[in-house]
């Protein structure tokens, strides 16, 4: 009998732990950059909070062309507490237009996969 108590002692707290769980929550999930030149590259912060209950770690931040780059808080995001995505759109050498690209975000969160979106029009001047 005391062996099965303590059994079902641990398989309760191990299912706790286990219902515990991070969600990262965007404050905006599109940016649109506007009419830009090409000349200078264009930057925007995307902003998370992670409205769980256990630390988020965001694992990647994977970009739709090589003309994007995103960069995103390494370290783990507390309950409560906020971190950021960063990207950088450079269309140098590219042609002037219309633009939009998506950033996939991944991470250990209940909503493990978010979908970011820039977009803008640029120009050759």
């Amino acid at each position: 009998m005391k062996r099965f108590l303590t059994l079902l002692l641990a398989v309760f707290v191990c299912t706790t732990g286990l219902m515990a769980k991070a969600v990262i929550t965007f404050s905006k999930t599109s940016h649109n950059f506007g009419t830009f030149s090409d000349k200078k590259p264009v930057t925007c912060v995307f902003t998370f909070t992670n409205t769980g209950d256990a630390p988020l770690i965001v694992h990647q931040a994977l970009t739709s062309c090589g003309c994007t780059v995103a960069s995103y808080t390494k370290e783990p995001v507390l309950p409560g507490k906020t971190g950021t995505v960063e990207v950088v759109y450079d269309g140098k050498g590219k042609f002037p237009g219309k633009m939009k690209s998506a950033i996939t975000i991944r991470s250990n969160a209940k909503n493990r996969k978010v979908l970011l979106f820039i977009e803008g029009n640029m120009t050759g001047k």
